[in-house]
């Protein structure tokens, strides 16, 4: 049993990476698209925007999923499905053949992501729970740099119809593992356990939706995770053009927001298994507040290249295990029964965040990214006025968490 957990943990793994790897696929080759089917550039945008947009429709029908039926069968389907969307890509003669593509692939990422929480509650105890979902978060942000890394390089090398090919090869795998090799637990659940996911399973997703909106505990966190994604995605669309201002080349722009994402993985699988081994996550979400608003105006002010490299990887290494942290205070509040709606409702409103904060960064920008990154700033600030108000989750003082 001690061996299985790493297993079905690393299972999940794959196939959140592949998700998020399928998801920026087209991010580095926009123009070639652009070029080659004669599309706007809204429109060659879109095979990367359509995700975080489809998420805010499917995150809570998702977390409900999870919540009725378990992770291994609602992952297991949709991966099957993302893995389904990325063999339609392959089909490179008509750019629409791409967008199907992708559309699929976008519907089944709210379905693999949001059961990483139920996952780490089932499998791992109490003490390890938050440095599994850090792992868990580490993966996506592998995924992240895996497809912002290699997208180019081999569509350059084998050709677009080639790219697709291999990237629905690694789906494929994934999606096999997954399906062979996770399992629940399968732990008896107490009579009080039981009674909750009767109860819950006897909700509609609006239903279960309401319900955890009304925890005051649990919406904060949520206005946590919607300023928090609203940040990084903020950040990361319009880093170029931020870092341009200052006389940085595309390409250095591009490896700062690389570095940026391997400090994620690096933080998100050090900074929570710390939180455990101390049982304490609020000051550890204070700390990667205060980190980020200490880092985020230099970042995006600086013009010396060993200096941004260094800012980006430290955020990432000292803000983004936030976002693990957030998770697993989701499921130590909401209570596993409940933990696949809460992650579902966690996540529905970090990329409600991604979006608004990013168009209205883009509305700030006129002559200068100065407005926009004074927003950056104004939203960092409040992300760590809020932290100091949010409640202990871990399991040794769970008292302190209000109605």
């Amino acid at each position: 049993m001690q061996h299985r957990k790493w297993i079905v943990l690393g299972a999940f793994m794959g196939v959140a990476a592949v998700s998020q790897m399928l998801w920026l696929n087209f991010a580095p080759v926009q123009t070639l698209i652009m070029e080659r089917y004669g599309v706007s550039e809204f429109m060659a945008g879109f095979l990367t925007f359509c995700f975080p947009l489809l998420y805010v429709f499917f995150s809570m029908p998702a977390g409900a999923m999870t919540d009725r039926r378990g992770y291994r069968f609602t992952i297991g389907w949709s991966s099957v499905l993302m893995a389904v969307g990325a063999v339609i890509r392959i089909y490179e003669a008509s750019f629409y053949a791409l967008l199907i593509g992708q559309l699929a692939i976008a519907v089944a990422q709210p379905y693999v992501m949001n059961g990483i929480t139920k996952l780490a509650a089932d499998w791992f105890p109490e003490d390890e729970q938050a440095a599994a979902t850090g792992l868990g978060t580490a993966g996506m942000f592998i995924g992240m740099a895996a497809g912002m890394a290699t997208s180019a390089p081999l569509t350059e090398a084998y050709g677009l119809g080639g790219a697709m090919l291999i990237f629905a090869v690694i789906s494929i795998v994934a999606a096999a593992f997954f399906l062979l090799f996770a399992k629940e637990n399968g732990q008896e659940m107490t009579q009080e356990q039981r009674a909750k996911t009767s109860r819950i399973a006897g909700m509609t997703a609006m239903e279960e939706f309401q319900h955890l909106i009304k925890d005051r505990s649990l919406t904060l966190i949520f206005i946590l995770s919607f300023l928090a994604l609203g940040f990084f995605n903020g950040l990361a669309t319009w880093l170029e053009g931020i870092l341009g201002e200052n006389g940085v080349e595309p390409t250095d722009a591009g490896l700062v927001g690389g570095a940026m994402i391997i400090g994620g993985i690096v933080g998100s699988i050090i900074i929570p298994a710390i939180s455990d081994k101390i049982q304490r996550r609020k000051p550890f979400l204070i700390f990667c507040g205060l980190a980020g608003a200490a880092l985020a105006y230099p970042l995006c002010t600086s013009s010396n290249l060993t200096l941004l490299y260094s800012l980006g990887a430290l955020l990432g290494v000292l803000f983004l295990p936030g976002y693990a942290l957030l998770l697993a205070m989701s499921e130590e509040m909401a209570g596993k029964e409940r933990a696949g709606g809460a992650a579902g409702l966690l996540m529905l409103a970090g990329n409600g965040g991604g979006v608004v904060v990013s168009l209205l960064m883009e509305a700030l920008h006129n002559d200068s990214w100065s407005t926009p990154i004074l927003l950056l700033m104004a939203v960092m600030a409040l992300i760590v006025v809020l932290a100091f108000f949010a409640p202990e989750s871990a399991a040794a003082h769970r008292s302190e968490l209000r109605p």
